[in-house]
């Protein structure tokens, strides 16, 4: 296998005819790309021609392998190009847009000269200028344009009442022509030619492949149910072949995965932004700094040897197609009293994280034809169940449990079940790797019926621990949802309960069969015409954190008189309880002390004010040393009780030190 060098691709040589390469190999993927294969030989002095859509060209230069299996030498490859349209218009010296009125067009033209026909006059002029007259009340909107006429009268002229309008000036006819001829060539849909040169004056085979953007192919299921006996399985693969080329014999392969794609301009003429260089002024030069050398040359010589002559790496290579094996015997089965036969000629295999179906026999697909063809028929393990996930239903649906046997990858698709001889219903699934198990549900099962009942409560607390003055509490909420399930039918099922998984909740008293990212899945089987409850018990635990010097003695007395503490708890709670009820006991005292000095304080301030209103009356002498005495007594009172409250203050400081003390020694 010989791959062209890059640097063999620069220049290239337009010879003879142009061989077209049909195609010989397609592979879809299901992220919206295909890859596509042509061989072909190309006679002396042709070049290969290939064909594309305009949208086409950015995947087909990103994606582009040639391999030439005789030796031969390609000269280059060369392709229609397309320059953006907005350059090409930007050449013009009008633009013109959307719904643009012709009074804007004439005004980007001041200075041409145009002739009009106003009925059966004629007129002709210079334009000055063009404008829009906005409606005001009655009179509607206007177009005028302003001319200078051969008289040299200035005239604006309303374009509603010119029957034609006609440029002088040939050469801005021909603009105008090329201008309209360009919008037309940009929506045009033709196809856009790519070649590959050859110098050789011999006859090649050349393989050439790229990647195109292609349709999604999809898949379709068909789920058969026998009599004692496992389902049959059948896979349908749908590709359509929008590609405007028949596709006659070729080897088909569909992918399931999605790897990185992108779309990467290539194709339109990219323009890069260069700075303005003005000539320098005669100025005084200014000093030059030069930076210092990255690599010396004999680097720069070793690093131009080692990256030149490199051969086109990173692509895809393309193994010989091996020679197709026969198609197996084609499979019989029984569907709503007719035969269906279909003959699977499928190879699958892994491919990374992806799963290749290669279709061992020739395929051909018209072009604007869509095909279905099968990837697998045989039989596969599954159970039949019913499946309840809503809780607003009242019936659960009909389900099956599948198992994917086949070996095989299966792609996400729809799944037509058949029962009986009969259609059952529709399912989707989503991809389904070799040895996977899913649950699809295709029908409303109306012989069961099931009802919810939710119970809940909040139990007292669960756990009580201190460290380093920190009290942590763990009490748990509680909750119960019963499912009540009655089977109307006379015959046994197996129901399958999703119930929701619910964050900071565990299960209690049910253990589920497997558990989803959403669910819980618990089985319950169902006797005929029974009856059944099935409650599941769930817990969350609510955790609580607090300072012990922050809590009241009645907190503790509740902490410490519960069941879940252990007796080295409850015994150091109580150390912690005595020392606050020694301290509630202080600041009561103090509390009673204050009370007491603030009510003589008050006494005093009412005494003194009767002391100074009796000094002003005559006769009262006894009452004012009545009160002089009564003073004399509730002052020594009251330094008695500053002196309590002071040592009542150092003992609450103590017990509060102590209780600190105590605190941060003790844990459990």
């Amino acid at each position: 296998m010989k791959w062209i060098p890059l640097t063999a691709l620069i220049a290239w040589v337009p010879i003879g005819f142009a061989a077209d390469l049909p195609v010989k190999q397609v592979i879809l993927y299901k992220h919206g790309v295909g890859y596509f294969l042509r061989s072909g030989q190309v006679d002396q002095g042709q070049s290969a021609r290939l064909e594309f859509k305009a949208a086409e060209m950015d995947d087909v230069l990103k994606s582009l392998t040639i391999e030439d299996r005789g030796g031969a030498k390609v000269s280059g490859v060369r392709y229609d190009s397309s320059e953006p349209l907005e350059r090409r218009l930007s050449e013009f010296p009008f633009h013109l847009t959307e719904g643009q009125p012709l009074a804007a067009i004439l005004d980007q033209l001041k200075g041409a000269r145009v002739e009009l026909k106003l009925g059966s006059e004629a007129l002709a002029g210079v334009i000055v200028g063009g404008r829009v007259v906005p409606a005001v009340e009655r009179n509607p909107e206007r177009e005028q344009v302003s001319l200078l006429l051969d008289s040299s009268e200035l005239r604006t002229i309303d374009l509603a009442s010119a029957a034609s309008v006609k440029f002088a000036d040939a050469k801005l006819q021909a603009q105008f022509k090329a201008y309209l001829a360009t919008l037309a060539d940009a929506r045009s849909k033709e196809k856009r030619s790519l070649y590959i040169d050859s110098t050789e004056s011999k006859a090649r085979q050349l393989l050439v492949s790229y990647m195109l953007p292609a349709p999604v192919w999809k898949t379709s299921y068909r789920m058969i149910f026998g009599e004692g006996e496992q389902p049959t399985f059948e896979g349908w693969a749908i590709v359509d072949n929008t590609t405007g080329e028949d596709w006659l014999g070729i080897q088909l392969s569909l992918v399931s995965g999605k790897p990185i794609s992108f779309v990467s301009r290539l194709y339109e003429p990219r323009y890069a932004a260069r700075p303005v260089a003005e000539l320098p002024d005669q100025q005084a030069q200014a000093p030059v700094v030069y930076e210092g050398a990255m690599e010396e040359r004999g680097d720069r010589a070793t690093r131009k040897a080692a990256s030149g002559g490199g051969a086109i790496g990173g692509m895809l290579g393309v193994a010989p197609a091996a020679a197709p094996a026969p198609p197996p015997a084609p499979m019989m089965m029984r569907m709503g009293g007719n035969v269906s036969s279909v003959a699977v000629a499928t190879e699958a295999r892994e491919l990374g994280d992806l799963f290749e179906y290669r279709i061992a026999t020739p395929v051909t697909v018209r072009k604007g034809e869509s095909a279905m063809l099968p990837l697998l028929q045989q039989k596969t393990g599954a159970r039949k169940l019913l499946v309840y996930s809503d809780p607003s239903a009242m019936n659960p649906m009909s389900a099956a449990e599948v198992t994917n046997s086949t070996g095989k990858t299966l792609d996400g698709g729809p799944i037509t079940v058949y029962e009986a001889e009969a259609y059952a219903g529709e399912a989707l699934v989503a991809t389904l790797k070799a040895g996977e198990k899913r649950l699809i549900s295709y029908a409303v099962d109306l012989g069961t019926r099931i009802t919810t009942n939710l119970d809940s409560r909040v139990d007292t607390v669960r756990e009580v621990h201190l460290k380093r003055g920190v009290l942590s509490t763990r009490t748990a909420a509680v909750e119960t949802k019963t499912y009540t399930i009655r089977n109307v039918d006379q015959k046994p099922k197996t129901l399958v309960i999703e119930h929701p998984v619910r964050e900071g909740f565990h299960l209690m008293n049910q253990k589920p069969v497997e558990t989803t990212s959403s669910a819980h899945r618990f089985e319950v089987k169902l006797a005929p015409g029974a009856s059944e409850k099935f409650p599941v018990t769930e817990e969350r635990v609510y955790e609580t954190s607090m300072a012990v010097s922050n809590v009241t003695p009645d907190i503790v007395v509740l902490y410490a008189t519960n069941k879940a503490l252990t007796d080295s708890g409850r015994k150091q709670l109580e150390q912690i309880l005595e020392q606050k009820r020694k301290i509630a006991e202080a600041v009561r005292e103090i509390r009673q002390t204050e009370k007491r000095a603030e009510a003589l304080v008050r006494d005093q301030e009412r005494m003194r004010k009767n002391i100074e209103s009796l000094n002003q009356v005559s006769g009262q002498q006894q009452q004012v040393q009545n009160y002089a005495r009564q003073l004399a007594g509730q002052e020594s009172e009251l330094a008695a009780l500053r002196d309590r409250l002071a040592e009542l203050e150092k003992q609450r400081a103590a017990l509060e030190s102590d209780l600190n003390a105590l605190i941060e020694k003790l844990e459990f």
